[in-house]
């Protein structure tokens, strides 16, 4: 493949493929250029380098969730619908999630994205510092989620690299698993109910229950503060007032939030 041939758009869609079939580990030069039939030079002449070309395939991704239109859908719907999509990314891309752990990961895109959901907290009636901390507990919750999908894809990968019977040495490492837990009654009594292919997994629905109840308490918590409000407009002699109106999508100030770890999920950029 010639270099005219060859272009940064195809090296990051091959790179992605690369990184869900074989994880972060499996992102090799040598690998992607066998896929492409070109040599590693070729490639660095289009993408920079390794780091710079997973910064690419982390933005690729982030294009994939749909933003919701601010002004025909009610905030809570907004809300979730980009945490669904954020799942449905992360769990379509597994190695994302081990990847925003240890390295930095911001471009447009990201930024894009970022900025609309803390429009959509804004809408709601957060402001400043409390729809930064809004939109990052529902990414935690999300991030969390996501985790499980991210280490049993890691240890399939992780299996296959080492050859032999991927499905012989994943059987040993669950059985080997399911004994111990087997010895902990309320372990025991999950595990009787379920197939060992989804010893991974979470209970069914458990992501929608989750959401809610975050949702159900962001919710309450702009209920508290209106009512605080109120309560403090009356102690004034004042009429009680009404929440400020939500800022339009068109005067939310662009997020300098990046997305690093479940613990910081925001971290500032200068």
């Amino acid at each position: 493949m010639t270099r005219e041939t060859l272009t940064r758009e195809k090296i990051v869609r091959t790179a992605v493929e690369l990184l869900d079939e074989q994880g972060l580990a499996g992102l090799r030069m040598r690998n992607l250029g066998d896929r492409l039939g070109t040599a590693a030079t070729t490639m660095y002449w289009h993408i920079g380098s390794k780091d710079n070309l997973l910064v690419l395939a982390s933005e690729a991704s982030w294009t994939e969730i749909p933003l919701p239109d601010l002004e025909k859908t009610a905030w809570r719907d907004c809300a979730a619908d980009m945490a669904r999509g954020q799942y449905a990314m992360l769990t379509r891309h597994p190695w994302l999630v081990q990847a925003m752990s240890s390295q930095v990961l911001y471009g447009p895109a990201k930024a894009r994205h970022d900025d609309h959901n803390l429009a959509v907290y804004e809408l709601a009636g957060f402001a400043g510092a409390e729809a930064d901390r809004a939109a990052a507990i529902v990414f935690m919750f999300v991030l969390g989620s996501a985790f499980g999908a991210s280490a049993s894809a890691e240890l399939d990968a992780r299996l296959r690299r080492l050859g032999g019977d991927p499905r012989r040495r994943l059987r040993e490492l669950v059985a080997h698993q399911k004994s111990i837990a087997m010895q902990f009654p309320r372990l025991r009594a999950r595990l009787e109910t379920v197939d060992d292919g989804d010893y991974y997994g979470a209970p069914e629905k458990s992501f929608e229950m989750g959401l809610d109840v975050v949702l159900d308490g962001l919710g309450r918590q702009l209920a508290e503060d209106a009512r605080r409000r109120d309560a403090g407009d009356a102690e004034d002699g004042r009429p009680g007032s009404l929440p400020s109106p939500a800022p339009s999508q068109h005067r939310v100030a662009a997020s300098s939030a990046s997305l690093q770890s479940s613990s910081d999920q925001y971290r500032r950029i200068p």
